[in-house]
């Protein structure tokens, strides 16, 4: 069993890093830091092969603890109803 701590970006809403937490962000490249920004501690936690997480595959996040000694969750992809909240409307002389 491992025990992980998972950090949340500073930069990126619902980015997180998952590493052993014997290891902390060491086996982190900097370059991957730098996009990361700073790393908010959220948690440990232990995790086991058959222990189910809400958006990560477990078996994935221990295969990349493995070769790369870091499992990076990316932010969801956008719903395309949420990007029309983000464009520039042209505005039409109604008020």
């Amino acid at each position: 069993m491992k025990i992980l701590s998972i950090y949340k970006s500073s930069r990126k809403d619902e980015m997180y890093l998952y590493v052993e937490k014997a290891y902390k962000l060491t086996k982190v490249p900097a370059p991957l830091m730098e996009v990361f920004g700073t790393a908010v501690h959220v948690m440990d936690m232990p995790l086991k092969a058959d222990r189910e997480l809400a958006r990560v595959d477990t078996a994935k996040l221990l295969k990349e603890l493995a070769l790369n000694g870091f499992y990076l969750q990316m932010p969801p992809p956008k719903e395309d109803y949420m990007l029309d909240l983000h464009q520039d409307r042209p505005t039409t002389g109604v008020r």
